[in-house]
């Protein structure tokens, strides 16, 4: 288990069998007991140490779609505990227990008031997260040109991310491990033209080469520092949808190339040095590798990449999607137009042992399912990994 503001910095844990892979009925525990004076117990408390010469965390993300419609919409809400939507993610988040998650379509403020509101909210539900990280996301982030070519400057297509303003449906971190956030990697400025072999729309104009960033969110390489002195780094991403757009398929060539920014960042063919392991990337690749629309080569090859390994995490709500070539069992969302798909991804680095993963998507009979059909459309998406 990660690091718990209720314990010391130094303090290292570990999800022992009292720890169910099923989040909703994950336990906490201690690794390191009181040694006994039997001999029975102290062989107890050194199988116990054995088991916990590795931390066990759970990393999780989860779109949890509180986007409002303007700025400060989503802290008000969250202040006044009156929102069923917002009330409703909060009380998944507590069920899934994660040691580490990101968020994806929660409102960004400077401050980060909405995102300390929930944390404050979390803590009293059992599930404290101490450390909280957001970067202003591209989302609403105005261009000053007019990039949807409606004759005019300033609408939400015309920002560097889809945004009615700026800050509208970014991404964010919510930890029990301390974030380094001095030592983050913030790769959301990079322009699309810059990515090697981009699939810039036919007629991109000079203005718009120089302007156009690929990040229609944000990419990111946060690190989290481990109980052991080590680090784990997050790599992190939200794509745009591959729709809403016209015959020269923006969306869609946008999406491809932003999940493909990862493989030429693991390739070692841009201006920054790869990342380091242990790293594990994780977000909304708004992408589906089988069904759905949308350029899916990119994600495959991110899927299949020898720096990478899918634990090919898996709900229990027995869904079906006739027609679909992808397993429905790997679904993390559902939409009206093309039924289940699976977006979201958490990719452990090769080398990095993964105990156990999972969709939280359980059978419609489920206690939870009420909150988790409020929340979003999105289920979240979960892996256990044993860092040394």
């Amino acid at each position: 288990m990660g690091l718990s503001s209720r314990k010391p910095s130094d303090a290292r844990h570990c999800h022992g069998a009292g720890r169910a892979h099923d989040p909703q009925q994950a336990r906490r525990q201690t690794c390191l007991g009181t040694a006994g004076r039997s001999l029975i117990a102290a062989a107890a408390l050194l199988l116990s140490a054995l088991s916990c010469a590795a931390e066990t965390l759970r990393i999780a993300t989860w779109n949890v779609e509180l986007d409002r419609a303007g700025p400060g919409l989503l802290a008000e809400a969250l202040l006044k505990g009156r929102d069923p939507q917002a009330e409703a993610v909060l009380r998944v988040l507590a069920a899934l227990d994660a040691d580490v998650i990101l968020l994806t379509s929660v409102d960004y403020d400077r401050n980060l008031a909405a995102l300390s509101l929930m944390a404050d909210r979390l803590a009293t539900l059992g599930a404290p997260y101490p450390h909280r990280f957001a970067l202003r996301p591209n989302t609403g982030w105005q261009t000053g040109i007019d990039l949807d070519g409606d004759g005019r400057a300033g609408g939400p297509g015309d920002a560097q991310g889809w945004g009615q303003f700026s800050g509208q449906g970014g991404m964010a971190i919510l930890s029990r491990l301390p974030i380094e956030a001095e030592s983050v990697r913030d790769f959301s400025a990079f322009l699309w033209a810059d990515l090697p072999g981009a699939l810039l729309p036919d007629g991109m104009g000079e203005e718009t080469r120089r302007l156009q960033r690929l990040s229609s969110t944000g990419h990111w390489e946060v690190p989290l520092r481990l109980a052991s002195g080590g680090r784990l780094r997050l790599l992190a991403f939200h794509a745009t949808p591959p729709v809403f757009d016209g015959p020269e398929d923006r969306n869609g060539r946008r999406n491809h190339d932003e999940a493909a920014f990862w493989l030429h960042l693991l390739n070692g063919d841009l201006p920054f040095p790869p990342p380091a392991a242990p790293f594990v990337l994780l977000g909304d690749s708004n992408l589906d590798p089988a069904d759905g629309d949308g350029r899916p080569q990119a994600i495959r090859a991110l899927l299949a990449h020898p720096a990478l390994q899918d634990p090919q995490p898996k709900g229990r709500s027995g869904h079906a999607d006739p027609g679909h070539s992808g397993d429905p069992v790997l679904d993390t969302a559902v939409f009206p137009q093309t039924g289940g798909l699976r977006v979201d991804l958490v990719l452990p680095s090769a080398g990095v042992t993964v105990t156990a993963a999972g969709v939280l998507w359980p059978p419609e009979d489920d206690p939870l399912m009420p909150d988790l059909l409020a929340a979003s459309r999105h289920f979240p998406v979960w892996v256990e990994i044993a860092v040394p």
